[in-house]
């Protein structure tokens, strides 16, 4: 009987002094190092009740047998003896407790370590930035000890019902001392099967599976936040200016018909229907969330109209470098029989090919964006564009998005040096009287400035600010390229007004002195 009562007591105190399972995660917040808190708590909480907590398996089990533990439908952890048997550490106990975890992957704040906190990570010392399938993370601990450099690895299986395009890489949870950390995949090997991936690691920790790790993850929901609506008002204040800059190239070109004010009318309505159609895919995204909505003919077409605007605004801008190519190489012969119709039949003609092709495939629809908030609660964007349920989305956009536009803003940004060689010597040749030398090369070097600046815009070259987005400084690049992308139709606005300042000035001096035009120059500034 005394035995029986001592049991009873030993069991009341330890479950008195034992902290509740359901309580150990939100306990450990408070901490400074919250995962190595919970790593030490979980293993010797204890559940409250016969509830049984989602996403959590425990139990003992011999160290000299493998263990194997199902926290979820779509985890599974496999541990060799050889880990169980290191877990002990100097303890006797044949029997050592192991528990499998499964917690939201937004309580880990991502962030980038320093350089010398960098070192002992393994090959793979620099951290995967990227998204965590489903959103879950695995956490596995087996004794009281750590153990890593296992000859024989320990088996994590993710199950995912979800299409992925990117190949999925296992990553493991570095800690940092300002309770931040980051993915490393060191001692870690991937091997997905199309339906579950599979990683093996040399360790013990906090598992996950990503995708996509080139994309930066210093877009938070704040920020993310703010970079919505500098994109509204700059593609709204766009929506203004492109129509006025619709009238004043209309004007210009009954008041002094050009071929190159014909190009630049066609880039100004593409730039036009761009802006337009972002505004309206991104209002009619967040209309709807049914799955009825999501699959509307209004979302998919709104989506094919943006695809079809993006694409046709490149092209004008690839038809603007070709048009200044003419005008700097070959001034004295660029005449072309319907020339801006053959213009035309690319400038808006690819584009809809293009837009036609990967509507018949299906390509477009709602497009779905996870962010990362406070308060450990995620939010999602919806806009149309091209369907995230689209097996080859990536693939796609990497087509028409990003390999298009690279090979546009190379072949503008040659042009664009061209120019600058070009005005070199303009300038020299204009220079050649020794009286008011210094003011003249003052004033034609602002021109010069000015005119490089605007043709930046018109040849599409802030563009090519998305590459800074995958710097150490991808957030300010992130900023810089979204305030001048959503600010292209008063930029082109600014440059029909210099048009228009142009023309008169030549039409003037034509007055005064009709042999001081030389040909280049107006073929140039034309």
């Amino acid at each position: 009987m005394w035995i029986t009562v001592l049991f009873v007591t030993l069991v009341w105190f330890s479950q008195t002094q034992a902290e509740y399972c359901q309580d150990v995660l939100e306990d450990c917040q408070h901490t400074d190092s919250w995962t190595s808190c919970y790593e030490n708590s979980i293993t010797t909480c204890i559940t409250r009740g016969r509830i049984r907590m989602q996403g959590y398996a425990s139990g003992w089990v011999n160290s000299s047998q493998e263990a194997e533990v199902r926290p979820s439908r779509e985890h599974r952890v496999h541990i060799p003896s050889s880990a169980l048997q290191r877990s002990r550490g100097a303890a006797l106990d044949e029997v050592v407790r192991v528990v499998a975890t499964v917690i939201n992957s937004t309580y880990f704040k991502v962030s980038r370590p320093p350089r010398a906190r960098g070192r002992g990570l393994g090959p793979k010392k620099e951290p995967m930035q990227g998204t965590v399938v489903g959103g879950l993370v695995l956490a596995v601990r087996a004794g009281h000890h750590h153990v890593s450099d296992l000859p024989q690895p320990v088996n994590l299986t993710f199950k995912y019902n979800i299409t992925i395009e990117d190949d999925p890489v296992c990553v493991f949870w570095q800690e940092l001392l300002n309770g931040t950390g980051f993915w490393n995949a060191a001692g870690c090997d991937t091997d997905n099967t199309g339906t579950q991936c599979i990683c093996s690691c040399n360790h013990l920790s906090f598992f996950a599976v990503l995708v996509n790790p080139a994309l930066s993850s210093s877009v938070d929901k704040t920020n993310a936040v703010y970079l919505s609506y500098i994109t509204y008002i700059g593609s709204a204040v766009s929506v203004v200016f492109t129509i006025l800059s619709l009238i004043v190239c209309i004007c210009l070109q009954r008041w002094r018909p050009e071929k190159a004010m014909g190009v630049h009318m066609q880039l100004t309505g593409a730039l036009l229907c761009l802006h337009l159609s972002f505004l309206l895919c991104c209002f009619w995204g967040q209309m709807g969330e049914s799955e009825e909505e999501e699959e509307g003919w209004v979302c998919r077409g709104l989506g094919l109209f943006l695809h079809w605007s993006l694409l046709a605004t490149f092209s004008w801008t690839a038809l603007e470098g070709f048009h200044l190519y003419l005008l700097l190489v070959r001034v004295f012969n660029i005449y072309v029989r319907r020339y801006l119709l053959k213009l035309s039949l690319v400038g808006w003609g690819i584009p809809t090919v293009a837009t036609v092709v990967c509507g018949t495939l299906g390509v477009y629809g709602k497009n779905s964006l996870e962010l990362r908030g406070d308060n450990h609660h995620n939010s999602t964007v919806n806009m149309c564009w091209m369907s995230s349920r689209f097996p080859q989305r990536l693939l796609v956009s990497y087509i028409t998005t990003v390999a298009f536009p690279c090979l546009v803003i190379l072949c503008n940004s040659c042009m664009l040096g061209l120019v600058v060689v070009k005005l070199r010597g303009l300038r020299r040749e204009g220079s050649t009287s020794s009286k008011g030398k210094s003011m003249s090369r003052e004033k034609g070097l602002w021109k010069d400035c000015a005119t490089v600046l605007g043709l930046s815009c018109v040849l599409g070259l802030p563009w090519g600010l998305a590459s800074t987005t995958y710097l150490p400084i991808s957030l300010p690049g992130i900023y810089l390229f979204t305030i001048l992308n959503s600010m292209q139709g008063l930029f082109m606005f600014l440059w029909c007004l210099a048009l228009t300042c142009k023309f008169r000035s030549d039409n003037n001096s034509s007055v005064r002195d009709p042999s001081s035009q030389k040909m280049i120059m107006t073929s140039f500034n034309n």
